[in-house]
């Protein structure tokens, strides 16, 4: 059962959510003014080597008002070691000229293929992360190949209960890379705010800003991101994968 500590926090979630939309939502968006990045993430761990992510995506250019972006994709994901996971990915991503809420002709029609690899670095309860991705880009008139690097920091905080630790700070900084001229094309800055109320559930909050260099599959603004993650296991699995 959700204790009444955790339905409280989850209304006043919910409250804040709806004032931003009805006030702030109508604001036209500009070159100033920032966009939101919603997203939905499900992992459903199969043991404690392999495990399935399902996401989806929604962007606006202004606050909840001309949406422009849409994506969703699958991963494979086998955990080598707790330091080490190998992934395949594939997803559908699609960008709509701005102007209004999915206008069309689209800017991008897309399938992307992606492997990728992640390492972790860890400092008692402070974790780093390395990913290091390549996208295979299916586009309705061409092909082209993305390299991308993400950087991460993880501070959790807060009392222990559970085995986990409810609160998070999460900043990540991500580099883009073609192997076209201008060759760089995309810088994306992050911080979030985790908050687990449960071992399956993760709210996140946070800010991102991106700044792209002459591309076309989004603009750079800054967005407020909002997201909620779930986290399920086919059976009872020890929680930290592989000892």
């Amino acid at each position: 059962m959700i204790s009444l500590v955790t339905r409280t926090k989850l209304l006043i979630l919910v409250q804040l959510i709806v004032f931003n939309h009805c006030i702030i939502g109508q604001i036209p968006p500009n070159n100033h003014s920032s966009g939101t990045w919603n997203l939905i993430n499900l992992k459903y761990n199969l043991d404690k080597f392999v495990f399935l992510t399902f996401e989806g995506q929604l962007r606006s250019l202004g606050t909840y008002t001309d949406f422009h972006y849409h994506e969703f994709s699958q991963s494979t994901n086998l955990r080598i070691n707790p330091n080490l996971i190998t992934t395949l990915g594939i997803g559908k991503y699609d960008t709509y000229k701005e102007g209004g809420n999915f206008i069309t002709p689209k800017n991008n029609d897309e399938i992307r293929l992606w492997p990728q690899l992640t390492t972790f670095q860890r400092f008692e309860h402070i974790t780093i992360e390395h990913r290091y991705r390549i996208e295979l880009r299916f586009a309705t008139n061409n092909y082209r190949n993305r390299y991308r690097y993400r950087l991460g920091i993880q501070i959790p905080f807060g009392e222990q209960k559970d085995g986990f630790i409810p609160c998070s700070i999460q900043l990540n900084n991500e580099l883009f890379f073609s192997e076209n001229e201008p060759y760089f094309e995309r810088n994306r800055l992050q911080g979030i705010f985790n908050y687990k109320p449960s071992r399956v559930i993760n709210l996140q909050t946070g800010y991102l800003y991106q700044f792209d260099y002459k591309i076309v599959d989004e603009i750079g603004r800054s967005f407020f991101m909002l997201g909620i993650n779930f986290e399920l296991y086919k059976k009872k699995i020890n929680k930290n994968p592989i000892e």
